[in-house]
Parts: C-alpha cells; structure tokens; sequence
C-alpha cells in the first residue's frame, strides 16, 4: 500500500492518503495534550501503545458487529484504516461521574451513575469543544436523527461489551470519548466507528484500588503514564505478562522507502 499526502494531523495522529481512495494510513505520534491543547508533552512509546491497544479492541468490536475504520495494523504505530467525513460530534458514554461531569453539575467525583450517560459536544478546539443536544444536532444538520439513532445503539452494545471486557482484566471502565463518520468514496452510505480506543480516549481506573490507569495521569500531574498504559496494554494480552516492562525501550519512528511502481 503506497503511503501518500497528509491528509489531516490531529494532537495524537496524522492520516496520510493511499493509492486507494477510500483507504488511509493512521500514524500514532507520541505527543500527549490536555485541556484543549494548553497542556502539551512528548511521551516516548505512547502512540506505540495506543495504537496496539485500539488494534486489540477494535478488532474485538468488529466480533460483536460494530463496523469500524480499522482494516489492519500496519506496523508498531501505523494502521490502515478506511476514510470517512468525520462527523463534527464528540460522543461520550459516562458510567461514573467524574471530569468535567463533576464539575458542571457540583456531582461527588466516582458516583456510580444508574444508567449510562450519552453525552454530545462539538468538535471544535476553538470553542472547547462545547456541550450540545440532539436537538442543535438535528438544527444544525451535524447528523440525522436516523443517524444518531444508529450511532447511539452502538455506543450502549460497546459500552456493554467493554465494560466485560475490562472488568475480566481487573480494570473498571468509567468512561469513553469517541467519533463516527460516514464512509467516503463508496456508494455506501453508512456510518462507522472512526476513532481510536485506548487509555487516551477512555478513563480506566484499576477495579481494587482505583488506581488510575489513563491519560488522567498526565492531566492530574500524576506520572508514570507509560507505566499505566503498559499495564492495561499487559492485562489485555497484548504485552507478554513476564515482560521487564519498566522501563521499556521503544524504537524511534524510522522513514520507511516506499517502492514506485515502474
């Protein structure tokens, strides 16, 4: 697969074209960033891990019938992945309170919430990603109802699943951020999940001691980011459990040659 232009570069992946037009390649980049950008680091073999351990649950998604972008893990921070237009709407499923949650409504941080909590803010750095409704969803035209009809059933089947999936590996799943978009250059119209899913996106906390194990650890100054990453990484099988993981060495990101056809 011929690597191609950059096509978008966001705070922790870029997307470069291919020669297909409907397939990308999703690099990972090592780069952490907080409270919409104002915090920034680079943190060696973090976009290692992430983009193993999305690999791992995107792919399990894709078991239980919930379509996603990822087609294949390329290399150790690479994917194929296919295009989509990004819907302007970041999702975010809540089964405990805490964040910013806690914040807005004066609610005791780790409060078990009953039933999941869908909420929507637009995607826009500028604004700081602002809390909406459906009902600016459906004014604005950002989606359809049949849309966020669809996109809101798959967020309760994931959440479903990876709240088993975590709680089997000792970790408790608090909550997750992600986005959806609509297939580009198909004659299908369909939406997919098009985002990653790892400790950037979601907070996991360790079911016993509540340990955190999520980029919370960078928001809350409280260290040892890869650390956590590698044990969530560890527990979900894809790092070898007797691996000397601390302190583990990543290899720095290498240009590759790319063969042209003759």
């Amino acid at each position: 697969m011929k690597k191609g232009k950059k096509l978008y570069e966001g705070k922790a992946k870029i997307v470069y074209a291919t020669n297909d037009k409907s397939l990308g390649i999703q690099h990972f980049k090592d780069s952490a960033t907080a409270f919409n950008n104002k915090k920034r680091a680079t943190i060696d073999g973090k976009g290692i891990l992430n983009n193993r351990i999305s690999e791992h649950i995107l792919s399990n998604l894709s078991q239980i019938g919930i379509k996603n972008h990822l087609v294949k893990r390329l290399n150790m921070r690479e994917q194929l992945i296919k295009l989509v237009e990004i819907i302007p709407i970041e999702f975010i499923v809540r089964n405990v309170a805490t964040g910013s949650l806690t914040k807005r409504l004066g609610i005791e941080d780790g409060t078990e919430l009953r039933k999941p909590l869908i909420e929507f803010c637009l995607k826009n750095d500028e604004l700081g990603d602002p809390l909406i409704s459906k009902e600016h969803i459906f004014s604005f035209e950002w989606a359809s109802k049949k849309e966020i009809d669809k996109i809101e059933g798959d967020l309760h089947r994931m959440n479903d699943f990876m709240i088993g999936m975590f709680r089997g590996v000792g970790i408790k799943l608090i909550d997750f951020k992600v986005e959806f978009g609509r297939l580009k250059n198909t004659t299908i119209n369909e939406i997919i999940l098009a985002d990653e899913i790892s400790p950037d996106t979601c907070r996991l906390w360790d079911m016993k001691s509540e340990k955190k194990l999520d980029k919370d650890r960078f928001r809350q100054n409280l260290g040892n980011l890869i650390d956590a990453y590698q044990d969530v990484a560890r527990r979900l099988g894809i790092l070898h459990e007797n691996s000397n993981i601390r302190p583990l060495k990543f290899p720095k990101p290498k240009a590759v040659k790319i063969k042209r056809n003759k």
